[in-house]
């Protein structure tokens, strides 16, 4: 169950499901959704080969480059999430303030487990690997416009990404 759970009332009074409160990025609080990426406290190398995967003979490598602008207002109002079920999905940090990822896994029916939906601030220094099959709403920055590397996997079909909408639920942040 999301920490911080409680009733809310939506924009347009909207009712949503549930309203969660963000807490810090960790790799505990992550679990086995995902591996969170930091750099090395000292010169050298850090492998983080551990969650990524692709599970498709026909999925190519793809990187790219997202620029993002600041939530528009807080809370963050979520009504669809999306997964990438045959491939994981990384987050690295270009030029970044703190940034928001909320996740979930899935349900017995392959829809996004909104009851264990989890929501966190990732710090500027920090990046993540999402797991293929989580569930997770889209990019979201919070103190400035920011710049992501994204990399997984694409063969170029729908399967590459799927989409749902869900009950509306709301993500408060914190200050920083």
């Amino acid at each position: 169950m999301a920490s911080g759970v409680r009733p809310g009332q939506g924009t347009n009074s909207v009712p949503l499901s549930m309203h969660l409160t963000a807490k810090p990025l960790t790799a505990v609080a992550l679990g086995a959704l995902g591996e969170v990426l930091v750099a090395p406290l000292q010169s050298g190398r850090s492998y983080f080969d551990a969650s990524l995967s692709n599970d498709r003979v026909s999925g190519r490598p793809s990187l790219s480059i997202v620029h993002s602008l600041p939530a528009a207002s807080l809370p963050l109002e979520v009504k669809q999430l999306e997964r990438h079920q045959f491939s994981s999905q990384s987050f690295v940090p270009m030029c970044a303030g703190r940034w928001l990822l909320i996740v979930c896994p899935s349900a017995t029916d392959g829809g996004p487990d909104v009851a264990a939906v989890q929501a966190f601030v990732a710090r500027p220094d920090q990046g993540v690997t999402l797991r293929r099959d989580t569930w997770h709403h889209s990019l979201t920055v919070l103190d400035q416009s920011a710049c992501h590397a994204v990399f997984m996997w694409r063969d170029g079909t729908q399967a590459d990404e799927e989409f749902r909408q869900v009950a509306p639920f709301s993500v408060e942040v914190p200050p920083s």
